[in-house]
């Protein structure tokens, strides 16, 4: 594919609109009755059309591969005790499952939002995961279930059959094993693929500021989520970018987290200022939850100056995002692990016929897909 034709795919997902239009920024302010509704002192706000109402900030179920069984629960019970009740994990996160399993025993279940996943994309694989997931978190349901880490429309197609994944989602719906459903997602066009071809109730995506100021990557899925009525999960909200080329990866994650108490406020509120977003999920580390939960608390929308700071923040970064979202506009279908990441991560320095990806942000402008 040709570089000016690429730039027209890519266009067209990523949507048109400016970056930074006031309508996106402070626009999650929700009523007095939402304002007011917080347990523990951490808001909660209505996910989509479930009308469920869930923690702002969520449990990020990776975080229990990092520490033993006594050190997990713990975490659990505080994070629970603190006001989070939005739990995810899912069996790709080693043995994080069991873990919580453990961690969740003696908590009231009515009062967890519990969400797995799945990277199975065919019925029989999906309901053996299904009911693996059910057994190690020790429950009955899951209150939503998720198709996990789509990167192509070729996967939502497999997915939606005949003999796809959807049809054990739609069954399991039927027994009382699954409540919601849902996908998470690290193309724009594996997600927009996923949302026009089933009603899906929840999206789980990339909305950082990195990626929303330097590509647009987000904008598109909210809108059109915003549209459907779905609730948004934002992941990476707390992403740093891509580890520094020599830079020590002091955390041994994909990505490098935030750190600084002030960097994390402004790029969480970012996130969760953005319209449909009902939760942040912050890093696999209990320490960060700490902090994301102390900014949940504490959260208000993100004011235009502060959004100005971002942006220029933003220009220091590296895209985390960039490289799968250019090959697969490109047509290219993978054929990859979840994790370790390092096996699927494209080389930034390897040249691939679609050219690099440009945005009038990098060239001073609007922020406008070119």
């Amino acid at each position: 594919m040709k570089r000016r034709a690429f730039l027209k795919v890519v266009g067209g997902v990523v949507g048109s609109c400016a970056l930074g239009a006031k309508r996106g920024f402070g626009a999650v302010e929700g009523s007095a009755k939402e304002r007011a509704e917080k347990v523990e002192g951490l808001a909660r706000r209505v996910l989509g059309r479930t009308k469920e109402k869930v923690s702002i900030v969520g449990f990020p179920g990776l975080a229990l591969v990092h520490y033993d069984q006594q050190r997990c629960t713990a975490g659990i019970r505080d994070a629970f005790d603190k006001g989070v009740n939005y739990f995810d994990v899912a069996p790709a996160y080693g043995d994080a499952e069991i873990k919580m399993g453990v961690g969740l025993q003696g908590i009231d279940r009515s009062k967890i939002f519990l969400a797995c996943k799945t990277k199975m994309r065919d019925k029989e694989g999906a309901r053996k995961e299904l009911e693996q997931s059910l057994s190690r978190l020790k429950t009955d349901h899951f209150d939503l279930y998720q198709m996990h880490a789509i990167f192509t429309p070729d996967e939502v197609r497999k997915a939606l059959g005949p003999g796809g994944a959807v049809e054990t989602f739609l069954k399991a719906k039927e027994e009382g094993k699954v409540r919601y459903f849902g996908f998470s997602a690290h193309t724009t066009k594996g997600a927009i693929a996923a949302m026009k071809g089933f009603r899906f109730d929840t999206v789980v995506f990339a909305i950082n500021f990195i990626e929303f100021f330097q590509m647009g990557f987000g904008k598109a899925v909210l809108e059109l989520a915003n549209e459907q009525g779905m609730g948004v999960l934002a992941m990476k909200p707390m992403c740093g970018g891509a580890w520094p080329k020599g830079a020590e990866n002091t955390r041994q994650c994909w990505y490098r987290p935030l750190e600084d108490a002030g960097e994390i406020d402004l790029a969480l509120r970012f996130s969760l200022s953005q319209q449909g977003v009902a939760v942040g999920i912050p890093p696999s580390y209990l320490d960060l939850l700490d902090k994301a939960i102390q900014v949940g608390k504490a959260y208000h929308p993100i004011s235009d100056g502060e959004v100005r700071k971002l942006r220029e923040s933003a220009k220091t970064r590296e895209s985390l995002f960039r490289s799968e979202e250019e090959k697969v506009a490109c047509g290219w279908v993978p054929d990859m692990p979840i994790y370790p990441p390092d096996v699927w991560r494209i080389n930034p320095d390897s040249p691939h016929e679609c050219g690099p990806f440009v945005t009038a942000v990098e060239k001073g402008g609007s922020g406008v897909s070119v």
